[in-house]
């Protein structure tokens, strides 16, 4: 990997770390290019624009949240019933939380009218629901997508109350401890 890649990927990894644990809304130029240990020129050398930047680095923090759920999974597709009380107990597990909090940050900007955000959070929310589909054991592909649907849903809302310093509740609504 020629060095200017290798020094881009390293400076996307401290990104995706400072929007991890300080969120989108602490995530202007400044802050980021001290998070990457540059300054605010240097660091759009690495990246056309500001977009482009974020793009990548939603796409790191995309991988890391994948590669986490990865490690949770069941090791073969589960019935719907035995599978969302794994996954909603994973999705609010604090390890998990930062990469929650960003995603509300990403849908309420989407909601807001954000068209950069609103594309990003549908790439993730269909790239979750396949991911979610492959997990289940259904009679055929359709009930497999209706059924991860279901469980984006219902993720969505521990993840909302949660936020909300409700997840005692949501969690007792699942039986989950």
């Amino acid at each position: 990997m020629p060095k200017l890649d290798t020094r881009r990927a390293e400076i996307l990894e401290r990104l995706a770390d400072h929007v991890l644990a300080h969120g989108l809304s602490a995530s202007s130029l400044r802050p980021l290019a001290k998070a990457a240990g540059t300054s605010d020129r240097m660091l759009l050398y690495y990246f056309a624009d500001k977009a482009e930047m974020m793009t990548a680095t939603l796409g790191v923090i995309a991988m890391r949240i994948m590669a986490a759920m990865e490690a949770r999974k069941a090791p073969e597709p589960l019935p719907f019933e035995q599978l969302l009380p794994i996954m909603l107990d994973a999705i609010v597990d604090d390890e998990m939380w930062p990469f929650m909090r960003v995603w509300l940050e990403i849908a309420s900007l989407a909601a807001n009218g954000d068209a950069f955000y609103r594309a990003v959070g549908e790439q993730l929310g269909r790239g979750f629901l396949a991911w979610g589909a492959a997990q289940i054991d259904a009679p055929d592909i359709a009930q497999q997508q209706r059924d991860a649907a279901r469980m984006l849903v219902m993720a969505e809302g521990m993840v909302v109350l949660k936020s909300l310093g409700l997840d005692g509740d949501a969690r007792a609504a699942f039986g989950l401890a």
